[in-house]
Order: C-alpha cells, then sequence, then structure tokens
C-alpha cells in the first residue's frame, strides 16, 4: 500500500510541475505570434481546472503518507525520520510548484524605443554590416566537448571573442582556485590587492579538467557572470536581458523547486532537458538588425542581491547558451553599468563598440567586463594631456588581467593593475582576437627581489611619462625618478642619458641593470637573483587542427578541429647585460625556481627558447621569458 501512494506522490509532482496539459510534448512550441510574449499564454479553463486537480492530487497523496506513517511506526528512527524529513520536503515542493504555477513569470520589462536606439547605435554604429550582425547573433556561451578542453568555452567564428574569453577568465578562476561548493576562496590564501605576495602556503591546482563535473562547470559560468555584472553594476545591480521570444518554460529554475529536491530524488530532470530544443526553435526565424529588432525582443530585469541574479542566471542559462548568449550577455554588462555612464567612460563615444570591418570587441568590452568600466585604455589611471584634457585608464585592481601582443609592438603600455591582478589568469589580445592565459600555481604572481625593485621603478619612471606609453620622459621628471627610487647613477651617466633632452625607459633600465645594487641598481655578482620557472597553460576557444588529439583513418592521421589548450613552460633567466645574460648560470640544486640560496653545486645553461607570438606577449609581463612547449605552438589568432 505504502508503494502505491509513494507512486501516487511522484506522479502527482511530475504533473503538477507542469504549466501545460499533458498531451503535447513539451518541446513543442506554442503557437502564437513572432515577438509576442509567448511566455504567459492564457489558460483555457479546462486546463485551469486539470492543473488544479494535480495539485489536489499531490497534497491528497502527501496527506496518506503522513496518514499511513502515523498508523504504523517506522522500523527504525533512522527510516522514520528519513521520512518525516521527506514528506515535509515533498510538502515544500507541492507549495514551491503551486507559487510558481499561480503567479505569472516576469519575463522582464522592453527597452525604451529611445534606449534601444542609443543601446543599438553604441554597440554597432549606423553602418554596421549583415555580416557582423550575423556573428554576434550566433554565439552562444558554452563548454567544449572536448575532455581536454571541457574547462574552455568554444567560439565558433570571430567576433564575440572579447566577450567570451572574459568570461572565460573568470571561469577559470573559479574552476581553479575555489573550492568545489564554487562561492568560498580558498582557506587560507590572501587576496593580494595591492602586493603581489599572495599566501605562506601557495595554491597549487590540479590541471585535470576532464574530471570537471557538469554541474561544478554550470556553477563556475553562473557565479563568473553574476560577478562580472555586479562588477559592472558597481556592486550595486546587476541587469540581466533575455528574449520575449522565449516562453516562461525556459525562465524555470531547478533551484526554485528547492535545493532539497534533489535529495529526495523526486522531480526527473528530464522535465528540464529539452529547454534548449524549445529556445533553438523560439529562435529560428529571429534577427537582430536595428534598434527595431531590439525594442521588439529585448527584455531585462534588475536585480540588487547577488542572490537574486545567481538564481535568476541558473534560471535562464539556456538562453545564454543558445546562438543569442554572447549578444545578450554583453546587453546586460552594458545595462548594468548604465548606458549614459558607458559613454562617459569612453574618451570617444561617437565610435561603436563593435569594431569594423571585421566586427572585433573593442578594447572597452573587454575592459567593461574586466574591471567594471568601459575605459578604453589599458594603463593605470589617467593620463593628463594638459588643457584639461586627459585619456581614461584602469582605475583599480582587478581580479584577472590583460596582456597584449600590441604592448610588445610598443603601440600601448598595459599597467600595473591589468599586468598584475589578483589570480594569475590573463585576457591575452592580438590585432584581431582574444585568448586566455594562466597558471595553476599562485606563486607566478610572487615577485622576487628583482621583480619588486623593478615594479617600484617601473612606476615611478611611468608617473612622469606624459607620452601616452611611449617610454620617454622629460629631463626634470627623469631627476624626480632618480629621487624617488634611490638610484645614485655617476655623473656621466646622468649627462649620457639626458643629452636629447628626453630620457628613454630601456636606455635607463640597460643602465640600471648594469648598476651595482650598493647604488641603488641591480647588477648582483651572484648571477642568482630573479630566476624564476613556472608553467602556463594557453586556452584558445577558437576551433584549430589539433594532431594531438589526431584520429586514424584509412588515408592516415586526420586532424581533430576542437579549441586548443596548450602548456607552456617558462624560465625566466636573470637579467643583467646581454652578454651576461646568456652565459651559464648557476643555480642551487634543489632549488624550486624562484629565488635561489645556498651551496651552488651545478650548472644550468638557458634552454633554447621557441617562439611564437604569445611568447612577445609572456615576455611583457615576464622580460626575457624563455618559453618551451610540445606540439603545435600556442595561437593567438
Amino acid at each position: 500500500m505504502a508503494d502505491h501512494e509513494e507512486e501516487d506522490l511522484r506522479t502527482a509532482l511530475r504533473m503538477s510541475m507542469q504549466n501545460s496539459p499533458p498531451e503535447p510534448k513539451r518541446s513543442k512550441p506554442r503557437d502564437g505570434p513572432a515577438g509576442a510574449p509567448t511566455g504567459l499564454p492564457e489558460e483555457s479553463s479546462d486546463v485551469k481546472t486539470r492543473r488544479l486537480q494535480r495539485e489536489l492530487m499531490a497534497t491528497a497523496a502527501e496527506k496518506r503518507m503522513l496518514d499511513a506513517r502515523k498508523a504504523s511506526p517506522s522500523p527504525s528512527s533512522v527510516s522514520g525520520s528519513a521520512g518525516s524529513s521527506g514528506s515535509a520536503l515533498a510538502a515544500k515542493v507541492v507549495r514551491k510548484d503551486k507559487e510558481l504555477s499561480l503567479e505569472e513569470v516576469n519575463l522582464g520589462k522592453g527597452l525604451s524605443e529611445e534606449d534601444a536606439k542609443q543601446l543599438f547605435s553604441m554597440v554597432f554604429g549606423a553602418e554596421v554590416t549583415k555580416g557582423i550582425l550575423a556573428q554576434w547573433s550566433n554565439q552562444g556561451i558554452r563548454f567544449s566537448p572536448d575532455p581536454e578542453t571541457s574547462m574552455g568555452l568554444v567560439q565558433h567564428e570571430g567576433g564575440p571573442c572579447g566577450v567570451l574569453a572574459a568570461i572565460q577568465a573568470f571561469v577559470l578562476k573559479y574552476l581553479i582556485f575555489c573550492p568545489p561548493e564554487l562561492g568560498k576562496v580558498v582557506p587560507n590564501m590572501h587576496h593580494n590587492m595591492g602586493s603581489r605576495t599572495l599566501s605562506n602556503s601557495p595554491c597549487v591546482a590540479s590541471n585535470n579538467f576532464a574530471s570537471l563535473t557538469e554541474d561544478a562547470k554550470a556553477r563556475a559560468l553562473i557565479r563568473s557572470m553574476g560577478e562580472i555584472l555586479f562588477l559592472c553594476g558597481s556592486n550595486k545591480r546587476a541587469v540581466i536581458a533575455t528574449l520575449s521570444v522565449i516562453g516562461d518554460d525556459t525562465e524555470r529554475s531547478k533551484d526554485n523547486l528547492d535545493d532539497e529536491v534533489s535529495e529526495l530524488k523526486l522531480v526527473d530532470n528530464a522535465l528540464f532537458s529539452d529547454r534548449n530544443n524549445v529556445i533553438t526553435k523560439s529562435l529560428e526565424g529571429l534577427s537582430i538588425e536595428s534598434a527595431a529588432d531590439l525594442h521588439k525582443v529585448l527584455r531585462v530585469n534588475t536585480y540588487t542581491t547577488r542572490e537574486s541574479a545567481f538564481k535568476r542566471l541558473q534560471a535562464v542559462i539556456p538562453v545564454f547558451q543558445s546562438r543569442m548568449g554572447a549578444l545578450l550577455f554583453l546587453i546586460s554588462a552594458l545595462l548594468s553599468r548604465g548606458l549614459d555612464l558607458v559613454q562617459a567612460d569612453r574618451d570617444d563615444p561617437s565610435l561603436p563598440l563593435v569594431t569594423a570591418p571585421f566586427g572585433h570587441a573593442s578594447q572597452e568590452i573587454v575592459n567593461l567586463l574586466l574591471c567594471g568600466q568601459a575605459v578604453p585604455n589599458v594603463f593605470d589611471g589617467k593620463m593628463d594631456l594638459g588643457g584639461g584634457m586627459s585619456l581614461k585608464g584602469v582605475s583599480r585592481p582587478v581580479e584577472v588581467g590583460f596582456l597584449t601582443l600590441l604592448e610588445s609592438l610598443n603601440f600601448c603600455k598595459v599597467g600595473q593593475y591589468l599586468k598584475c591582478p589578483k589570480w594569475p589568469i590573463w585576457v591575452v589580445g592580438s590585432e584581431s582576437h582574444y585568448t586566455v592565459l594562466f597558471s595553476l600555481d599562485t606563486t607566478v604572481q610572487d615577485e622576487n627581489e628583482l621583480e619588486g625593485r623593478e615594479s617600484q621603478i617601473r612606476k615611478a619612471f611611468d608617473a612622469q611619462d606624459q607620452s601616452g606609453g611611449g617610454g620617454f620622459i622629460s629631463v626634470e621628471g627623469f631627476h624626480q625618478v632618480l629621487k624617488e627610487t634611490n638610484v645614485e647613477l655617476p655623473t656621466e651617466k646622468v649627462d649620457l642619458l639626458c643629452s636629447t633632452g628626453f630620457i628613454v625607459w630601456s636606455e635607463f633600465w640597460q643602465v640600471i641593470l648594469e648598476l651595482d645594487k650598493s647604488l641603488g641598481g641591480l647588477k648582483d655578482s651572484t648571477g642568482l637573483m630573479g630566476k624564476k620557472v613556472f608553467d602556463l597553460y594557453h586556452f584558445n576557444g577558437i576551433a584549430k587542427s589539433d594532431l594531438n588529439g589526431s584520429q586514424l583513418s584509412s588515408g592516415g592521421e586526420t586532424p581533430v578541429q576542437r579549441p586548443r589548450l596548450t602548456k607552456l613552460k617558462v624560465s625566466v633567466p636573470p637579467r643583467w647585460t646581454p652578454e651576461e645574460y646568456m652565459t651559464d648560470v648557476a643555480v642551487s640544486s634543489g632549488s624550486g625556481g624562484n629565488e635561489s640560496g645556498g651551496k651552488v653545486t651545478e650548472i644550468a645553461k638557458p634552454e633554447p627558447s621557441q617562439h611564437a607570438p604569445l611568447v612577445d606577449c609572456i615576455r611583457t609581463r615576464w622580460p626575457r621569458a624563455v618559453c618551451n612547449w610540445i606540439g603545435y605552438p600556442p595561437s593567438i589568432v
């Protein structure tokens, strides 16, 4: 008898959690005009009656279970306690589902025509091509199905890579440096806001990405998206954009049924498994080619607590996984910041955020997602141009950083905020693409004596640099740098550096490397200060041919097209004069790779460096780094 009652409850619960009559398949889209709020169909009297009957059945089944348990005590106190807890949770499920069934699902409010025009113009401009619009309307936020790159988000074509790379960086932060529950920082691990010292007990994470569960990845994605949106909203709000053409079936979250439900195993996950199919069909024929299209289909909700935003993101995560996902997240970030504030952040608000002619994400988009402000530059703070004019850079420390190939080409200078983030994770920019570089070991962020001194001198030099990152300062500024850093240069060296009327960083730095430590320089007779060895990983979300994952066929090996993850061995030798740099370096046996000490017992020669454009990016963070890898060179395009 008890088995029949248990089955009644399970059946009634499943039935009561369906918003529509049981006859039609849930994957079949409801009829209705395009653009109409199909998530709010009007119930007929018959449908309403059947729904209420299902709720009454669930309540009656629960009551019978409770009466049966009261009449016949359970065999053991343990099982009796579990049964009582189970029925209480079941009642909670019924009440929760009744609330969700009877109240209207909030699909959000639409944008005004004026806001839609401003948003579309800000993102795409007045002369955007259909090709660019197609790129941004066909990129979801989805993890790679390949086991070796399962922690990575897949990119299908160029365009939204800046959005995906920024999200990817935060996802890696949670997957690598946070515990399984994804919400608490690793115990005993310091957040290094100002200094590079993280912890006396460094955290070294696992590189077994194939072992990551789908649940862990989904939680990391939701946490990352929520953190970015609140960062854009000055930690006060997050705006989440969805589409009116998506019905309420996809807006329901498993969390809304209460976390305890999963413990009871009363709710079949199949009830939610067809959401992606529903969304795909709902998006058939949908295109966003104008502000009018945005005004018609865009719906937004504002949240002021992280908990409520996380629940909403979990409810609508299939929408962000759909082909409109990357664009919707960019819109969410812009609205979280506020359109007027975004324009105020920029140096030239007349230019679109998506750049022509290839539709790439601008630096302003990447900076918005990394630091919460849509500033166009990567240096620290503001640069005063005189006459009341200035250029805006990054104003505060960041969680994950940014490196760019353009710095190695002397087109810009990345400041310390982006170059030295809290966590050893960097978005990497090239001329046409964004990828992600990261380490599993937080000690790569620790400064040794050489790096600490270099940071001090470089910071003082940059403070006097009014060239827009060009790397030169005035004679007056040079004397100020010498004073602030306690560098005692011989008079002839000072005269030589000042002979042209300005001082170039590369020439000044070479003098510092040749100057003895006792005079404020960095020359060390032991040749050991500054040695570092560590591993970095590079992830490119665009599918690339990979012979490392090749498949055998009748015609030989066929390269697999998949995102590429490359492990790099990085060695940073001591940095003195070019001649000394190429000589053998004595290192201490048993050295961990950073500072060496103790008895010198062996000689290590610098490894021959493999080269790729990524190495040039790495050297903007660790000058003279020597990089090696196995297989294909890492690609940043």
